[in-house]
């Protein structure tokens, strides 16, 4: 995946997937989407921590519709699920539902 590697990704400290949807065109699809990606994320040792939920802009300019962070044990989880097999047309039904940015950051030990 492009962006992903780097030092700072060894694999060793927990990760955090954010996804920041910025706009919706199928509703349905999305619930749909959802439904599916709770075992995906769950079959690769994931937790959602944040899954939508009302945000406040703290500072800043930041047009967001909805937010959702997931926990991995690791960044090795992490990949593993987002180039899994189980979800490659899950990724694709949220590609076509929606425009999200997403980004893999590894936590604070």
């Amino acid at each position: 995946m492009p962006g992903w590697a780097g030092s700072c990704f060894d694999g060793r400290m927990p990760a955090y997937v954010i996804a920041d949807v910025r706009a919706v065109r199928d509703q349905d699809a999305l619930v749909e989407y959802r439904r599916r990606n709770t075992d995906a994320v769950a079959n690769h040792g994931g937790r959602f921590i944040v899954r939508g939920g009302e945000a406040e802009l703290l500072e800043g300019t930041w047009d967001t519709l909805r937010m959702v962070v997931i926990e991995f044990p690791d960044t090795d989880a992490a990949r593993a699920w987002w180039e899994s097999e189980e979800y490659a047309p899950l990724k694709q039904i949220r590609r076509d539902a929606s425009d999200t940015n997403i980004v893999l950051v590894v936590g604070a030990d």
